[in-house]
């Protein structure tokens, strides 16, 4: 994990983590009823997707309206984040990136427009994705999750630990997480964003601060806040018997981690970030082609980077 470092100075210790990553009823997959009636319908076995096709195709399996249940849930709130997020991430699993060689912004590429296209495309298609998806943001998509409305959902890691941890969970026992699906030429990615816990430069009380630091971020203290239901940042946490006794797949971050990517250290990122949201909730709620969508934000960004 690395940013918390800025230049190689580093600016602050994380304390809540957790990558997106492929959230799946594990009890689904794993049905014997549900493996003969995909292989008879589509002939081959049903596994959890690796590819961007398998994904579309399970979610259609799985969708079930009549049972409130539906193949797939999307984030697409337009909250400036949520689908800024789903569209670096398809991005990153087809082969592309955000920056240039140079560390400019461009995102008028093959990649882009393939993964904004197959964007826009499955979370408008009601055979395949929760109905609500445009109006749930990463909570509530979670939450519906828990509630057992849907069979895959890519969220971040916590909304996973959530489901064997509320209360309220309908879907306890029944998960499990995976990396994200790609393209069929390509590996998997992620994303990861995550809080930190930091000293202000005008604190008047930097030793105290800094030795709570400290403190919090020890390895018996990272367990206890994994434990209360955040996301320790230890690798002895993820690894930890009596957390992956709760949480069976905890060990997961691990992997995750190791295909996970970080948004570009700018100033103006917030500024970049809302361009590229308004691109994204123009391909889902217009006509207008995806390469002229990418080419029109290109030009915005390209204003903002001069």
């Amino acid at each position: 994990m690395s940013l918390q470092n800025f230049d190689g100075k580093v600016v602050g210790l994380p304390f809540h983590d957790g990558p997106e990553c492929l959230i799946y009823r594990r009890d689904l997959f794993e049905s014997h009823k549900e493996q003969a009636d995909y292989l008879a319908k589509y002939g081959k076995n049903l596994r959890v997707p690796q590819t961007w096709e398998d994904y579309t195709q399970v979610a259609e399996f799985f969708n079930r309206p009549a049972e409130n249940l539906y193949g797939s849930i999307f984030a697409c709130y337009p909250d400036g984040h949520n689908t800024v997020f789903d569209y670096c991430l398809q991005l990153w699993t087809r082969g592309g990136s955000l920056v240039d060689k140079k560390g400019s912004i461009d995102i008028n590429t093959k990649a882009s427009i393939e993964g904004l296209n197959f964007y826009r495309n499955i979370v408008k298609d009601k055979t395949k994705v929760h109905p609500s998806s445009d109006k749930f943001d990463s909570v509530a998509a979670g939450l519906a999750f828990m509630n057992g409305e849907a069979v895959m959902m890519i969220n971040w890691f916590g909304f996973a630990a959530m489901c064997e941890v509320d209360a309220n969970s309908k879907v306890k026992g029944k998960i499990y997480v995976d990396v994200l699906p790609s393209a069929a030429d390509q590996i998997s990615a992620s994303l990861n964003v995550y809080w930190l816990y930091t000293i202000g430069k005008g604190s008047q009380h930097k030793d105290v601060a800094y030795d709570f630091i400290r403190f919090v971020t020890n390895q018996e203290n990272d367990k206890l806040l994994t434990l209360e239901g955040g996301i320790g940042c230890r690798i002895s946490s993820w690894n930890d018997a009596e957390i992956n006794k709760t949480i069976p797949y905890y060990h997961k971050l691990d992997v995750l981690h190791t295909v996970a990517k970080m948004l570009p250290q700018k100033k103006n990122w917030a500024q970049i970030a809302a361009v590229i949201d308004e691109m994204v909730l123009a391909a889902i709620n217009t006509n207008e082609t995806t390469e002229n969508l990418v080419q029109a934000a290109q030009q915005q960004i390209n204003e903002l980077e001069k």
